[in-house]
């Protein structure tokens, strides 16, 4: 059974390498020990930014493409791809 922490599969996911498969039950204190050090030498590298700032950035995105987003204005009716098709009723 894999049983790695979440941040240990977002990291792997980040960089598209491969974890190995451990199970965490059959290691000794001292190599979860070690392991998690070594995550955490790892993620003290990492670049942080106040959430205010990225808050900012993700509205700047947003408000950027609100003329395109179909989702904000609409699907022209010649192009929905989802607009019911004329059939047949029975009545």
């Amino acid at each position: 059974a894999l049983a790695l922490a979440p941040r240990d599969l977002v990291w792997a996911k980040r960089f598209q390498t491969k974890m190995p498969v451990i199970n965490v039950e059959d290691l000794t204190d001292k190599d979860k020990a070690k392991m998690e050090v070594d995550q955490l030498k790892i993620e003290v590298k990492l670049e942080r930014a106040l959430v205010s700032k990225c808050c900012e950035e993700v509205r700047d995105y947003i408000q950027g493409g609100v003329e395109e987003d179909p989702l904000v204005k609409g699907i022209p009716e010649e192009k929905n791809p989802f607009k019911e098709k004329g059939g047949c009723v029975i009545s």
